[in-house]
């Protein structure tokens, strides 16, 4: 028995062995399962977190560019709502100038059909009273010959005789006089209109400030850079003043020298393009810019050559004439008004059998002093002959550019047609613009000078200051002192007052007579 009871024992305690280690390897591979498990559903939940947050911002970011698109869309239907009333308020600013302009026109033609009327009336009321006054002096005449003696009556014929023989001679002379000045006008203006019409150039308005597009505002800002220093360093370089306003994608450049505000120009559409804006970059555009205007100049010089055929010109003086192109004479560009000048006096000097080539190169060097006129003090016109004169330019050129403006006194029928040609490309409608200031003052001068001759009621400056009304008394000034007043007055403006063209003077004598009946 007892040898039966030991692998009993043995038996239940390798049961009992066996039942804790299956215990414990049960126990291990739950574990095991259950940790595999919470892996999976741990990855899984950040798997779908990751995905969650990707979708969340490709939704962000669609939602970014159709709001940006929105935006987009609604700026440019703003823009073109602007665009489209600014153009119909400048329809409707236009169509009120328009009618003002014809109201203007309509009052003015009403006012002057009332001056004319109003002149027809004193005429006829002139004419009724010079009839009365006839008969008045017929009746004392045949009153006072009725007491007179045979030799008396016989003397007072031949002295009417002889005053109606006097006034006929003076009338025929001065109707001979007016008749040949008449055809001299009349020769002066077919030559001088033939002249004129075979001269058709164009005209451009100049101004002292010049528009540079941007492709977008953004430029705006990197144009005048980090606290200002890119807009200092180009207005330094350039002496050019940058006006970045309110205008859209566009900037001004403003400077009263043409040259300097052509390099500006150029310099900062070259730096648009190039898109990197810094002073270093600056300051070498800036000197590209400025030697590309030098090119330009001495090909402005060389086309206004060849388009008049002036040839042998000097290095110096081709620059000259290349720099006219940015030089402007109230208002009127230099270099078209001296070509204009040029082609005028090559016309007048083969109508009137002179050297043309000389003509049409004193016409273009004429005001070429005006380019070194900030230079040198002095007038232009001798300024320009001493330039000329110093590069070893014909005699004869360098005379007519000294007397064009009659500082030196003219001598040579070269000296007046470059005169004449000079006061025609100036004085055509249009071409010029004066001073408001200056105009005003000249105008004054012009009155003060008519009236400060004896026996002038009034004066008055009319037609812009191109013809003085100069209203006398009859009963001081008959007709020979009436045209003796015209002659002076246009003698003392010729040497006191400086201005453009030709300034008629009409002298007008007229008696009224006037009655009342009661």
């Amino acid at each position: 028995m007892k040898g039966m009871q030991v692998p009993y024992i043995l038996y239940l305690i390798i049961t009992i062995l066996m039942l804790v280690v299956g215990f414990l390897l049960g126990y291990l591979f739950e574990r095991y399962i259950y940790n595999t498990k919470i892996g999976t559903i741990d990855e899984y939940a950040k798997k779908k977190k990751e995905e969650a947050e990707k979708e969340i911002e490709a939704e962000r970011r669609e939602m970014r560019i159709q709001i940006k698109e929105e935006l987009e869309s609604k700026r440019a239907e703003l823009e073109n709502r602007i665009k489209s009333e600014q153009k119909q308020i400048q329809e409707i600013e236009n169509r009120l100038l328009r009618k003002e302009e014809i109201a203007e026109r309509k009052a003015a033609s009403a006012e002057r059909k009332e001056k004319e009327l109003l002149k027809r009336e004193q005429e006829l009321e002139s004419l009724r009273k010079d009839a009365e006054e006839k008969l008045q002096e017929i009746e004392m005449e045949y009153n006072r010959v009725a007491n007179l003696t045979p030799e008396e009556a016989r003397k007072i014929v031949l002295d009417n005789m002889q005053k109606e023989l006097q006034y006929e001679y003076s009338k025929k002379i001065s109707e001979m006089e007016k008749e040949l000045e008449y055809n001299l006008n009349e020769k002066a203006k077919v030559l001088l209109s033939q002249a004129m019409e075979r001269c058709a150039t164009d005209y451009v308005s100049e101004t002292t400030v010049s528009v540079v597009p941007l492709p977008s505002e953004e430029l705006k800002g990197r144009i005048i850079g980090r606290e200002g220093r890119n807009i200092r360093t180009f207005e330094t370089l350039t002496g050019v003043d940058i006006l970045v306003d309110d205008t859209p994608e566009a900037v001004t450049l403003s400077c009263f020298d043409p040259i300097r505000r052509e390099v500006a120009r150029h310099a900062l559409e070259r730096l648009i393009i190039d898109g990197r804006i810094h002073p270093a970059r600056i300051e070498d555009f800036v000197q590209e810019a400025e030697k590309e205007v030098d090119q330009m100049i001495l090909k402005e010089a060389e086309d206004a050559l060849m388009e008049v055929a002036v040839y042998n010109v000097p290095d110096e003086i081709k620059k000259l004439v290349g720099k006219m192109k940015f030089r402007t004479s109230y208002g009127q560009n230099l270099m078209r008004h001296s070509i204009e000048t040029a082609t005028i006096a090559g016309i007048l000097a083969s109508e009137l059998g002179e050297n043309i080539a000389l003509a049409k190169r004193a016409g273009l060097l004429h005001d070429i002093g005006k380019v070194m006129a900030s230079e040198i003090e002095g007038p232009h016109a001798l300024i320009g002959a001493d330039l000329l004169k110093r590069y070893g330019e014909n005699p004869a050129v360098v005379h007519a550019v000294a007397a064009h403006h009659n500082e030196v006194k003219p001598e040579t029928v070269l000296d007046v047609i470059i005169q004449i040609s000079d006061t025609l490309s100036a004085t055509r409608p249009g071409a010029r613009r004066e001073n408001l200031e200056m105009y005003i003052k000249r105008l004054e001068e012009i009155e003060k000078i008519a009236m400060s001759v004896p026996g002038i009621k009034k004066a008055f400056v009319v037609q812009a200051g191109r013809e003085v009304r100069i209203m006398v008394n009859p009963s001081e000034v008959n007709e020979e002192l009436a045209a003796k007043i015209s002659h002076d007055v246009a003698k003392k403006i010729e040497e006191e007052v400086v201005y453009p063209g030709i300034i008629r003077v009409t002298v007008v004598r007229e008696t009224r007579y006037t009655d009342y009946a009661k």
